[in-house]
């Protein structure tokens, strides 16, 4: 068995004893492994890919863990964790109780700060820096962004207080012109206009020299043409942009050559401003089917590694979100005032056949998932329909443009939110846990979860046909495999449905898990316990009339949801029945208790925290050999 460099390193103190001539045969090497790992497992392949030279030349430059590296999102540090000592676990990525998926500080010293949604990195660099040079600490602390996550508001305000305080930062620009989907806006125009940095700065020195050895005039002359050439510099390269925040800037230079990206790098660890270095990376690099495809393989599952062709089973049923873009479709063809939103999501939300359907319809505002709702506030306040599509933890980001922006006035805005509940292997930082609490307090706000996915299309269609802020959650995957009927009737608001009468237990579901509860049903049923089912349908308003009435009758209540317990839908059931003062019931809530979900898939998750069917079951064996009342 041959021995790779990558066998030899450790830590980073290893790498640096590498020679600068194998540096290029350890990056195939790594990009060989990550293709093989995420093959298998799944992951943020052309990401990783795209940054593993500009990972090595850091580690090769600076002293981490002592300087502080922090990856922005964190699902491109595939090749740091390579090279900071989980080469032996790297099989494990994204696998229950292996390595995260993105940077983790509980996973390792090198990880200096935990990631998972964009835009984060200026932000937290800065905070570091602040702090170390506080304490007296002079090492050196790097953000490395995406061109994508610069179409966040988040980065601009990092990148703000770094050029005003004027701190120790370096701010590494990895652009690759493409974050999950192809860039929008402005900024990726502006970012795309790349002369060729080393021709134009060569000929600015040179003709500056010139200018200058002039005898007499020579340095006002310099001084006029350099405040020529930087107005003609703002319209032709990005740095004008970052040097307008007090930045530093260089480049734009190729991400992939890494004897320039160390002597570059050496160059700027020198300097005690904050610092942009532009490099322009390619996304999926060195694994042709990735660099072909990127979108595909931004975030992928298991595949083979010859063809790139996917190897995992098809599911039997369409998937919420296909079978969301197709309701979507079916709607706009006779409503003329839906809008479609998404930020930087038009494929991941179902939305890109609306978006070549209807193309002034649809709006693409970027990572920017605050300013989508405010910008659909604003459509709304205009007569039309905007529904945002946006993934639950995501939409997290955007409370307080929900809250302030469009539940004061009762915009309405439809919120079609993706990924609601357990997503897997992206773990804690990308379940969508907790929208069912911090929507149902907001006043205005109707909040639903369909059942599967053809309910899906009756509380779309409900939802378009609401005069105020709705929102309406469902799970990532596979729906149940029902028949589809895009012109399914609406749903009156609030009213629930029973799907089964019995008289020992009474089930109260909502959303995904109704589905695993009418499995328990049929389970318990042959056991002889007799159980009512509900859907509740809405978390707000409930049903308080049938869920009040049916809680008199069946004093044995099981709750169950794929939300966080803390104020979802169980609380909501135990406030209902406080407050119309039904007494004498026991409740089992059923849903995710107070911590953080980590990482695994679907299935194992929802057996480890008890909201799968057998999980159901049992909580309902317990309740009918408990005594009534």
């Amino acid at each position: 068995m041959t021995v790779g460099l990558l066998d030899s390193i450790i830590s980073p103190l290893d790498l640096k004893k590498i020679p600068r001539s194998d540096l290029p045969a350890l990056a195939a090497e790594i990009r060989k492994i990550i293709v093989e790992v995420v093959s298998k497992s799944g992951g943020h392949l052309a990401s990783s890919l795209g940054a593993v030279e500009l990972t090595i030349a850091l580690h090769y430059v600076f002293d981490a863990p002592k300087d502080k590296i922090v990856w922005d999102v964190g699902h491109q540090s595939y090749a740091h964790k390579l090279l900071t000592g989980r080469k032996d676990r790297f099989h494990t990525l994204r696998q229950h109780d292996g390595i995260s998926g993105f940077t983790r500080r509980s996973e390792s010293p090198y990880d200096a700060f935990s990631a998972g949604h964009s835009s984060t990195s200026i932000s937290a660099a800065l905070g570091i820096s602040c702090a170390k040079r506080l304490n007296h600490d002079p090492a050196k602390v790097i953000a490395v962004i995406g061109d994508g996550s610069l179409t966040a508001g988040l980065a601009y305000e990092g990148l703000n207080q770094a050029g005003d305080i004027h701190k120790d930062i370096i701010v590494i620009l990895n652009d690759n012109e493409m974050s999950i989907n192809q860039n929008v806006g402005a900024l990726s125009s502006f970012l795309s206009r790349k002369f060729s940095a080393k021709m134009l700065q060569d000929l600015r020195r040179e003709f500056g020299d010139f200018l200058k050895s002039l005898p007499m005039i020579g340095d006002d002359i310099y001084q006029f043409a350099k405040r020529s050439e930087d107005s003609f510099k703002s319209f032709i390269t990005p740095g004008m942009l970052f040097e307008a925040f007090s930045f530093e800037y260089f480049g734009p230079i190729n991400g992939h050559k890494l004897n320039h990206l160390i002597d570059i790098l050496n160059n700027i660890k020198m300097l005690n401003d904050p610092v942009l270095l532009h490099v322009s990376t390619v996304k999926g690099k060195g694994y042709p089917p990735a660099e072909k495809n990127p979108v595909h393989f931004h975030g992928v599952g298991c595949f083979e590694i010859q063809t790139g062709v996917s190897n995992g089973r098809k599911p039997a049923a369409p998937t919420y979100t296909e079978v969301f873009g197709r309701a979507m479709l079916k709607l706009a063809e006779t409503n003329k005032k839906i809008v479609a939103i998404t930020a930087a999501m038009p494929e991941g939300t179902g939305l890109i056949h609306f978006s070549e359907a209807y193309p002034d319809r649809f709006f693409d505002v970027g990572i920017a998932e605050q300013h989508g709702v405010t910008f659909a506030a604003g459509m709304a306040t205009e007569g039309f329909k905007p529904v945002v599509a946006i993934y639950s933890t995501f939409l997290q980001r955007a409370y307080d443009q929900i809250l302030h922006d469009v539940c004061i006035e009762a915009l309405p805005v439809v919120f079609a939110i993706d990924r609601g509940g357990i997503v897997g292997e992206d773990g804690s930082t990308h379940h969508g846990l907790f929208d069912f609490s911090f929507l149902r307090s907001l006043p205005n706000m109707v909040v639903m979860a369909p059942k599967d996915e053809n309910e899906l299309c009756a509380m779309l269609a409900t939802a378009v046909s609401h005069n105020g802020p709705i929102a309406m959650r469902y799970p990532r995957g596979a729906g149940w495999g029902v028949d589809v009927d895009l012109d399914s009737p609406m749903i009156a608001i609030g009213k629930a449905e029973v799907l089964g009468d019995g008289g020992d237990i009474l089930i109260l579901a909502i959303g995904r898990p109704v589905g695993e509860a009418a499995l328990a049903r049929e389970i318990l049923e042959k056991e002889g316990i007799s159980v009512t089912l509900v859907n509740a349908r809405f978390v707000k308003p409930l049903d308080s009339e049938l869920i009040c009435s049916l809680a008199a009758k069946i004093p044995r209540i099981v709750t169950v949801e794929e939300n966080v317990l803390q104020g979802g839908f169980g609380s909501a059931v135990l406030e209902c029945l406080n407050d119309t003062g039904v007494t004498g019931f026991r409740i089992t809530r059923l849903g995710i208790p107070d911590t953080f979900v980590e990482h695994g898939s679907q299935s194992l998750l929802r057996s480890k925290y008890g909201i799968d069917t057998p999980a159901i079951a049992d909580a309902c064996r317990r309740m009918a050999a408990a005594p009534r009342g």
